[in-house]
């Protein structure tokens, strides 16, 4: 490893050179307290910024073991120390003068969820931050000088000011760690007494706006009504009181614009934990939870979808269907079906983004078209037998179904923005009108194992002189959270809506890819390469997937349930 000085020195001789002699920078460096390593230098000022990591050893940073003791905590201290390292590097951004991307400093943006994600991690032997910067040029030439700037006065400052114990206030860091541990208390009480969500009273749930995921301001607290709340135990906070949901079946009912919505994409959102001051801190939904809608036009590939539709009158085999243009009722059956595959528990709907015709038939179109005529079997008549049958619970926003109430465990009525326990209430109700078919016949969860087909990992092209050709391994692109491009097949997963991350995103590509290049050509057991690639991620982690020899910045752990339906689409 060379020292910093001999890197000053190579920053002064390069001065005014073609761009391209940056590339002679790329190593580690060892600085006064930590070392340096530039892992990959751009080509050119306008191409993507460069890849630097910095290493801070734990008997410099000097971070109390406890706060990093195990994955809880370990994750909490990343997401801290990653959010101001990026605050801290952001007052020097563009400071450094130059063409194209001179003088950037980019840093993972993080959210209102705490992820784990590559751009922080703490290992055994100390703390890795790792981001881009844009090396400055004039034109195509290099301006050193302002590189040198960027190396030795603002990223020096950063490190001192974000990753050393002495300069991050003790309060603020216990802060982070005992919420996360608070936060984790909750998700094993939800266990222990059979619950599937809370919502602790005083939550704010409602965001900015659409774009926005701040919480609004002068919301109406969450209130829990009476009946359901309850009260637990934390290990810092002391006790915190809130609405309880338990396993079963639950409504969420009332009129437009009254929070039915808000507190269902609340509830999405509780698989992941949030940072303090978000609103909620406190709304903690069982983590196998499943968000999911009618998906017209998705791809569905060999799903037996026959718990739900059957007998198509064009004889096609719903316990293998596959179609490339799936219709609202088809896609939201295979995507319950999924779910089930992925272990999820919970299953959250809404009525607005549904199936109409698979969610209900009302009693006169029973009549006028007859049963023998009708493929799809509603969720109405399923979704007992999935809780009994299954273990499988459903909390399901409703606003024109009323048949729903007969098969509910609790309802929740939203008034304003406020809960109202109505279950006893409409069941008094209920007995002056007659009850609907609830409940069909022949429920069996499917159990033949499914598949996955990988086409070859290898395109070949014209050479860049156009005088023979090349193999190289399909490109992988990212396109937001909502999209990615695999060579040249695109995933649309704008309907996951619980992926709350472009990094994510960015790490499920890396799954595909590296799977596609394991499989290449191939066909394998869908179940077992999803099991093995979750393993994969939580043994040697998220980087360990991205066939890259240094650990690229923009990767954070996606959920299994993402990671299966990202696969299901592809």
């Amino acid at each position: 490893m060379k020292m910093a000085e001999e890197l000053q020195r190579e920053l002064r001789s390069i001065n005014r050179k073609s761009y391209p002699a940056y590339k002679g920078l790329k190593g580690a460096y060892q600085f006064p307290d930590y070392q340096l390593f530039i892992e990959h230098v751009q080509g050119d000022p306008f191409a993507a910024p460069s890849a630097l990591r910095i290493f801070v050893p734990h008997s410099k940073a000097k971070f109390s073991e406890r706060y990093y003791w195990d994955k809880c905590s370990k994750v909490a201290l990343q997401d801290a120390l990653l959010r101001r390292f990026a605050e801290i590097s952001a007052k020097f951004c563009y400071q450094a003068k130059g063409s194209g991307k001179s003088g950037v400093i980019q840093v993972s943006h993080c959210g209102q969820e705490v992820l784990e994600r590559t751009a922080c991690e703490i290992t055994k032997e100390g703390i890795h931050i790792r981001f881009f910067v844009g090396f400055p040029a004039n034109g195509r030439t290099i301006n050193s000088g302002e590189l040198e700037k960027i190396l030795f006065v603002y990223l020096p400052k950063c490190v001192e000011m974000s990753l050393y114990h002495r300069k991050v206030p003790e309060r603020e860091t216990e802060q982070v760690i005992c919420l996360k541990e608070d936060q984790r208390v909750i998700r094993e009480e939800l266990k222990k007494r059979g619950l599937i969500a809370f919502v602790a009273n005083g939550s704010i749930l409602p965001r900015q706006s659409g774009n926005s995921d701040l919480p609004m301001k002068d919301a109406v607290p969450f209130q829990s009504p009476k009946s359901m709340e309850i009260t637990i135990q934390l290990r810092h906070r002391g006790s915190i009181t809130g609405m309880g949901i338990r396993k079963g079946i639950t409504l969420i009912a009332g009129g437009g614009y009254h929070g039915k919505s808000t507190l269902l994409e609340a509830l999405e959102k509780g698989v992941y934990d949030h940072i303090a001051g978000d609103g909620r801190e406190f709304v903690i939904t069982d983590d196998t939870a499943w968000k999911l809608r009618a998906e017209d036009g998705r791809k569905i590939k060999d799903v037996d979808i026959s718990l739900f539709i059957n007998h198509l009158p064009n004889g096609r085999n719903t316990r293998r269907f596959s179609t490339l243009d799936a219709s609202g009722s088809t896609s939201q059956a295979a995507n319950i079906i999924e779910a089930i595959e992925a272990k999820s528990q919970v299953l959250l709907i809404d009525e607005d983004t549904s199936a109409t015709n698979f969610m209900v038939r009302d009693e006169l179109m029973q009549r006028v078209i007859q049963k023998d005529k009708e493929p799809i079997t509603p969720f109405l008549e399923r979704a007992r037998d999935l809780y009994e049958k299954a273990g499988i619970s459903t909390i399901l926003v409703v606003g024109s179904c009323g048949s729903y109430f007969y098969i509910a465990d609790q309802i929740i009525q939203m008034d304003n923005y406020c809960p109202v326990d109505i279950t006893e209430k409409t069941r008094k109700l209920l007995k002056e009108y007659k009850k609907p078919d609830c409940k069909a016949e022949g429920f069996a969860l499917p159990s033949e194992k499914r598949s996955i087909s990988f086409g070859s990992s290898v395109v070949r092209r014209k050479n860049y002189r156009g005088t023979g050709m090349v193999e190289e391994h399909e490109k992988l692109k990212v396109m937001g959270r909502e999209s990615l491009m695999l060579g040249k097949e695109q995933l649309d997963l704008r309907y996951l809506e619980q992926i709350a991350d472009r990094e994510q995103t960015q790490t499920l590509g890396y799954l595909l890819k590296y799977a596609k290049e394991q499989y290449s050509g191939k066909t394998t057991d869908l179940t077992a390469l999803m099991e093995s690639l979750i393993r994969k991620l939580e043994k040697e982690g998220i980087g360990s997937v991205s066939g890259q020899k240094e650990i690229p910045a923009g990767m954070a752990m996606p959920r299994r349930q993402e990671i299966y339906a990202c696969f299901n689409r592809f």
